[in-house]
């Protein structure tokens, strides 16, 4: 099993890692794209999802960074507001200082270990399949973003599963993370299930399609009485 995570780790760091830029609004969205020109007063880019489709065009005073797929980033400057601190934007569109929502639906798979499956027929008089499906709800807090694009997140995931064989088995994680600029993402916290009490490991990357965030995430929680291997899928959008 844990071969099999690791395997699969592996394939979505390369998937995360792929050539791209991060344009980070000043709003505190980020845009996955290739950027193809800056001029005096716009930006002009493609999205990473459809480089085959038009450039597009937004507003310099719009956009706080962009973070190059080498690694280098650029802060875009603009005009200050007419405010009365020393910063030259608005506490609202301080990126690093925003508190954003990200929750959503989330849906997928766990694989059970033998032992896990035999101690819950033992001690909780529970006989379930090794393989049971999840369906829950995420909720995300990104806490704050740094100017290289990294993400600080706080994230609790109630979680029902078994249900297609009959069973409900209600599980609560409660996470802390980083986010990479790119998306790669990785987490721990606590996990309280039927099985008991324990810790969860999580790892991750996040699409982006219109303004709307498709996370994918795998989580392997190990305890005494046996491991999890968890594949979730979902989407979200950016609620302050």
């Amino acid at each position: 099993m844990k071969k099999l995570f690791f395997t699969c780790l592996a394939l979505f760091v390369v998937l995360a890692c792929q050539a791209q830029d991060i344009l980070t609004k000043r709003n505190g969205d980020e845009l996955q794209v290739k950027v193809q020109e800056i001029t005096l007063t716009e930006v002009k880019y493609k999205r990473f999802d459809n480089l085959e489709g038009p450039v597009i065009s937004i507003l310099k005073s719009e956009v706080f960074m962009i973070k190059y797929e080498n690694g280098l980033k650029t802060v875009i400057s603009g005009e200050a507001p007419a405010t009365s601190t020393s910063s030259p934007y608005p506490d609202y569109q301080q990126p690093q200082q925003q508190h954003l929502k990200l929750s959503g639906p989330r849906l997928g798979f766990t694989v059970l270990s033998s032992k896990l499956v035999d101690n819950l027929e033992e001690e909780h008089q529970e006989t379930v399949s090794p393989f049971i499906t999840q369906f829950g709800w995420q909720f995300e807090t990104r806490i704050f973003t740094l100017d290289n694009g990294t993400s600080g997140l706080f994230e609790f995931v109630p979680l029902v599963g078994g249900l297609e064989q009959g069973k409900f088995l209600p599980s609560l994680s409660a996470l802390i993370g980083i986010r990479g600029p790119k998306g790669l993402e990785f987490g721990v916290g606590p996990n309280l299930s039927v099985a008991g009490a324990g810790l969860v490991f999580a790892a991750g990357t996040n699409f982006q399609s219109q303004g709307i965030n498709f996370p994918v995430n795998m989580a392997f929680a190990p305890s005494k009485d046996g491991a999890r291997f968890s594949v979730l899928f979902g989407f979200n959008s950016r609620r302050n």
